[in-house]
């Protein structure tokens, strides 16, 4: 369906028989006219009705390219305790759930400091984006959350080994407290190329 050429003819008809191209000479041409009064609320109508169709194109090449919202499921990484996805796929990107060092085979934080669990929350998020068709070499941004910003250098150097240039966009911060007391989550945002 052409919802441009749908938009014009509702642009003419809404806009009483005045051959327009857009709403900015819709609006030109009510406003400035000579001889004829301005009308604000069919203006206002054209808008809205334009409005409504772009939402609906929008909604219709997301629906037919099959670009509906997906949950993402790894063995390979802790499942989700909550009310949450390990990731979500939508538009060629994937949304990953923050991850922290909890070996998914036995459901508790990988023991041996902030080292330990940087390698494992780059595992369990590897699993993940390998779920999703992705990897680490896709993620465009990560978030770190460090429980000590002491810590950074000890997971930089860790970091820098798992993800190659260009290196994704990256922010870390420090919190109070994560969850199980774990010392490091990183959450992700890849594309999913194929």
């Amino acid at each position: 369906m052409d919802f441009l050429r749908l938009g014009r003819q509702f642009l003419v008809k809404l806009s009483g028989g005045i051959a327009v191209s857009s709403t900015q000479e819709l609006v030109e041409k009510h406003s400035f006219a000579a001889n004829r009064a301005a009308k604000p609320q069919k203006v206002m109508k054209v808008l809205r009705v334009i409005s409504v169709l772009l939402a609906v194109a929008v909604f219709t090449v997301l629906v037919v390219n099959g670009q509906t919202k997906r949950a993402v499921e790894s063995p390979d990484a802790p499942k989700a305790i909550g009310p949450y996805s390990q990731a979500i796929i939508v538009n060629g990107f994937v949304f990953a759930s923050g991850q922290i060092g909890t070996d998914p085979k036995t459901g508790t934080l990988v023991e041996g400091g902030i080292e330990a669990q940087t390698e494992q929350t780059l595992k369990n998020i590897e699993g993940v984006l390998k779920a999703a068709g992705s990897s680490l070499a896709d993620v465009v941004k990560a978030t770190v959350f460090l429980a000590d910003m002491n810590d950074f250098a000890k997971m930089n150097e860790i970091y820098a080994k798992r993800f190659a240039k260009p290196f994704p966009a990256r922010s870390t911060v420090q919190v109070a407290r994560l969850p199980r007391d774990a010392k490091i989550e990183i959450e992700v945002i890849a594309v999913k190329l194929n």
